[in-house]
C-alpha cells in the first residue's frame, strides 16, 4: 500500500498524502497445456507462465452397484 503521511515531519501528520492502492497488472497469459492464466506483468516478462503446471482434476470412475 502506497501512502498514508509524508515522512519530512516525523513528528506529525503535517501534509498527509493520498492513500492510493497499487493494483497488479493482470494480464491473460496461455500456458504451456493451452489453457489460460491470469498473471502479472512481471511474471510474464520473466517466464513465469512456461512453469506453470494446473492439474486437471480427475474423476474417479465408480461401479454402480445395484442392491
Amino acid at each position: 500500500m502506497v501512502g498514508g503521511f509524508s515522512n519530512r515531519v516525523r513528528a506529525t501528520k503535517y501534509n498527509p498524502t493520498g492513500m492510493n492502492r497499487k493494483q497488479p497488472n493482470l494480464q491473460w497469459a496461455k500456458l504451456t497445456d493451452g489453457s489460460r492464466l491470469k498473471i502479472c506483468t512481471k511474471c510474464l516478462k520473466a517466464g513465469k507462465q512456461l512453469e506453470i503446471r494446473i492439474e486437471k482434476p480427475r474423476i474417479a470412475k465408480t461401479s454402480l452397484k445395484t442392491a
